[in-house]
C-alpha cells in the first residue's frame, strides 16, 4: 500500500506513521515516497519500503492517502497509470474526494487488509495546448482544466469551440473546463451546476464574463472542445491542470480538451449515495425531511 502524507502537517504524518504500523502488524508492506518521510514521524517505522520515485505506486494494491482534496490530486497525479485505486482519508476541511475521517482510521484500515471496498471509475480530461501550429504542453485534469487571465488588471478574449464549431467568444476573467467530478470544486464556486458522479459529461463555466450569453453549458462525454485566446486580448493566459501544472499561454494559443482514455480509480467504503455526500459536506439543511429513505 503506499501512503501519501501532507507534506508540511505534522498531525497527518503521525496518522501515517499509525497506518504504517497497522499494516505492517496486518502483514502489508507500506510504501513511501524518501521525500514525504524525511524528519517526520514514518521516518522511525522499520517495515516502512521506499517507493520508487519514477514509478511511486508500481506494485502497490491500493494509494491511501491522508490529507485533503489537494493531496488527493497529489496523489492521483503520483500513481497515474498504474490502476491501484486512491482511498483518500480526510484531515482537509471540506474533503468532497476523501472516503474516510480522520477517527475512523482504525476501522480503515481493518477494511483496507480485508479487501472491504468497491472501486469505481471517475472521468478525466486529456489537454493538450499548441501556438502555431506547434504542441507547446500536454497534460490531464481529474478535476478541471482553466484558462484565465495572466494579469489581474485586463480581461482576457477566450472563443470556445464545440465539436470544431464556433460556441461564443467572451471577455471573461476565465474559463473551467470540468469533469463531474470537478463540478463540486472550482467549477462549482464559478456558478456552474453539481453534476452526480455517474453522470458521464463536461462542463463548460465561463469566470465573470461580460456576456448576454454566459451560461454554463453541460455537453456530451464525447465532445472536442477548443479553447482559443483571440487576437483582440491583451496580454498572456494561463493554463491550469487541476491548480497543479501550469503553463503560460500567448495570444492565439489553442487549448484542445477532451475525455482521456485512462480514468482515476477511487476505492469506496460507503454505499451512501451521492446526496448523503452533498448534504454532509456542504452542511446543507434537511430539517423537516420525513422520507422512508436511509443512509446505506
Amino acid at each position: 500500500m503506499l501512503l501519501l502524507v501532507h507534506p508540511t502537517r505534522p498531525d497527518a504524518q503521525e496518522l501515517a506513521a499509525e497506518v504504517a504500523g497497522r499494516l505492517a502488524e496486518a502483514g502489508v508492506a507500506p510504501v513511501a515516497l524518501a521525500a514525504d518521510i524525511h524528519g517526520t514521524a514514518l521516518a522511525d517505522c522499520e517495515h516502512l519500503v521506499m517507493a520508487d520515485p519514477a514509478d511511486p505506486a508500481k506494485d502497490c494494491e491500493l494509494v491511501v492517502i491522508l490529507g485533503g482534496d489537494g493531496t488527493i490530486l497529489r496523489g492521483a497525479e503520483l500513481s497515474r497509470g498504474s490502476h491501484a485505486p486512491l482511498l483518500g482519508v480526510n484531515l482537509g476541511h471540506v474533503g468532497f474526494l476523501a472516503e474516510a475521517e480522520r477517527d475512523e482510521i482504525g476501522v480503515t484500515v481493518d477494511r483496507i487488509v480485508a479487501h472491504d471496498y468497491t472501486v469505481e471509475e471517475r472521468l478525466t480530461l486529456e489537454v493538450v495546448a499548441v501556438h502555431e501550429g506547434v504542441e507547446v504542453f500536454r497534460s490531464w485534469a481529474l478535476n478541471e482544466v482553466t484558462v484565465e487571465k495572466a494579469s489581474r488588471e485586463r480581461m482576457i478574449e477566450l472563443t470556445v469551440e464545440i465539436e470544431g464549431r464556433p460556441l461564443s467568444t467572451w471577455g471573461c476573467d476565465g474559463l473551467v473546463m470540468a469533469t463531474p467530478t470537478g463540478s463540486t470544486a472550482y467549477a462549482f464556486s464559478a456558478g456552474g451546476p453539481v453534476v452526480w458522479p455517474d453522470v458521464e459529461a463536461l462542463l463548460v463555466v465561463p469566470i465573470s464574463a461580460h456576456a448576454l450569453f454566459a451560461r454554463p453549458v453541460v455537453i456530451g462525454p464525447s465532445s472536442h472542445l477548443v479553447v482559443q485566446l483571440a487576437p483582440r486580448t491583451d496580454g498572456m493566459g494561463v493554463l491550469w491542470c487541476d491548480g497543479r501544472r501550469a503553463i503560460d499561454l500567448p495570444v492565439g494559443a489553442r487549448v484542445q480538451v477532451q475525455r482521456s482514455n485512462l480514468p482515476v480509480r477511487l476505492a469506496r467504503l460507503s454505499a451512501s449515495p451521492f446526496t448523503d455526500r452533498l448534504v454532509e459536506k456542504f452542511d446543507l439543511n434537511v430539517h423537516g425531511w420525513r422520507g422512508t429513505g436511509r443512509r446505506a
